[in-house]
């Protein structure tokens, strides 16, 4: 079965087709914010069959799999390669409008030239042709990453980490790409969690010292930003599920800090206050270091307690929250404005009727001289499809500023993702493409170019100051 995918794929009219063939096409990309593995990187892994590639780690797919009713051994179990390779050709025809139809096509044809789409009666021929792609010299993750047109990257990372591999990134001279860490500290907000003991453990180890305090906790937290910064880092990233705001006094933390290493839970309140008070004094200091800082808000994590205890997280169970936050993000926001040291921010939801609430919370916290200080991000996880990012960009056009759009992130852990920006960009182009032909914004192609250009690339090299940080 031959692919749909050609070169005017999603280019509805000649203006979008203009506009992505001359101007989007060949935007390098800036991926700042991705879960790809630092080690694999520096260390230009090699991966021994298509199946490590494609589908090792990535719970897209998992789900996918498992809506199907495909046993579990075929999906993170023992079966071998070729087995699991044959059971995902099975469920990929029946993903009929879930973008792994459309990324799936795009990264077979992109990175392996091939044409058809992959299906049960061809998924032998497709397996040896990927296969024979893979062991040939030069298909290594650096190699992939360099033909993708990636200028720079933002792996994912813990404070605890000792950056051991972005340090020996940045001493290879033939590797082009830059890759820098970004500062995701859950782990350490995460006071009620049980194996926040642990966490607590392995951050005193990083830190050099006991921390039995909230000000020595404090302490360790900002001197690991300072680690991360001579690393590179520029971007923070925080996960939330839902939003806390509750003050709370210095005395009244020491009070919760103690609580907890003592072994007593704590109340949803103390928690919060907690959280709340260390979210605050490190967003002061990701304003005083110039870092951006992500918040990825609505995602309820692990829901299947069951596979939870089976496979642990990131196993492809997360779900879609529904709270209401609105309230607890202006506060948080409001708190760090108030004394100008809010750093810029982007602000993503996982449940799409929030798009609205971020794209306007977004406006009221701007600032004179910085374009866009405050981003409402891109169709995030299970929004990153043709019909989310359309409402992302709907909400973002209709409410706030368009072309100050920082734009598309992979937000993956495949090196074969990189086609998702491509898939973006034909979808911005389209959408443009499709106002200037039906007149509801003036058909200057030059003018709209830039626009697309910008949202691209430029806006997030600038936003991020990439040009200053190499």
């Amino acid at each position: 079965m031959t692919t749909f995918i050609h070169e005017d794929f999603l280019l509805q009219n000649e203006t979008a087709r203009k506009l992505y063939h001359d101007y989007a096409e060949a935007q390098p990309i800036i991926d700042y914010h991705c879960h790809l593995d630092p080690k694999a990187i520096a260390e230009n892994h090699r991966f021994s069959n298509i199946s490590e590639l494609w589908l090792s780690g990535d719970h897209y797919k998992w789900r996918a799999m498992r809506m199907y009713g495909v046993e579990e051994r075929y999906i993170t179990g023992d079966a071998s390669a070729e087995e699991k390779f044959k059971k995902w050709s099975e469920v990929l025809p029946y993903t009929l409008g879930n973008p792994l139809l459309h990324w799936s096509a795009l990264e077979l044809k992109a990175y392996f030239g091939v044409e058809d789409l992959l299906t049960s009666d061809n998924w032998e021929e497709i397996y040896k042709r990927c296969n024979e792609v893979i062991a040939q010299p030069d298909f290594t993750v650096q190699e992939l990453i360099t033909r993708s047109n990636v200028k720079w990257i933002c792996t994912t990372d813990d404070p605890v980490d000792d950056l051991r591999y972005h340090k020996q990134l940045a001493e290879q001279q033939t590797f082009t790409t830059k890759v820098t860490p970004t500062f995701r500290p859950d782990k350490a907000l995460q006071i009620g969690a049980p194996a926040f003991g642990e966490y607590l453990t392995l951050l005193e180890n990083a830190a050099g010292y006991a921390i039995d305090s909230y000000a020595l906790m404090k302490q360790a937290m900002l001197e690991r930003m300072d680690y991360f910064h001579q690393a590179g880092c520029m971007i923070s990233d925080h996960g939330f599920s839902t939003l806390p705001y509750a003050e709370a006094s210095l005395s009244e933390l020491e009070a919760i800090f103690t609580k907890r290493l003592e072994g007593a839970s704590l109340s949803g309140l103390e928690c919060d206050q907690y959280i709340t008070a260390l979210f605050l004094a490190m967003g002061r200091k990701y304003a005083e270091l110039g870092w951006a800082m992500q918040l990825h808000i609505g995602a309820i994590r692990n829901p299947n307690s069951r596979m939870f205890r089976e496979l642990g997280a990131d196993s492809g169970y997360d779900t879609i929250g529904d709270g209401n936050y609105a309230d607890n993000l202006y506060r948080l926001l409001d708190a760090l404005d108030v004394s100008n040291q809010l750093p810029k921010t982007i602000l993503y939801n996982l449940n799409a009727v929030h798009n609205d609430v971020l794209a306007t919370m977004a406006g009221s916290f701007q600032q004179s001289g910085v374009r866009a200080k405050v981003q409402f991000g891109s169709g995030w996880w299970y929004n990153d499809q043709k019909d989310g990012m359309l409402k992302q960009l709907t909400s973002l056009s209709s409410l706030g500023q368009l072309g100050c759009f920082v734009g598309m992130l992979t937000d993956s852990r495949s090196f074969l993702s990189y086609t998702r920006h491509e898939y973006f960009r034909r979808i911005l182009c389209n959408l443009l493409g499709g106002w200037a032909e039906s007149g509801e914004v003036p058909k200057d192609i030059p003018f709209l170019g830039r626009i697309v250009e910008d949202i691209c690339f430029n806006n997030a090299n600038n936003y991020f100051g990439l040009d200053q940080r190499v």
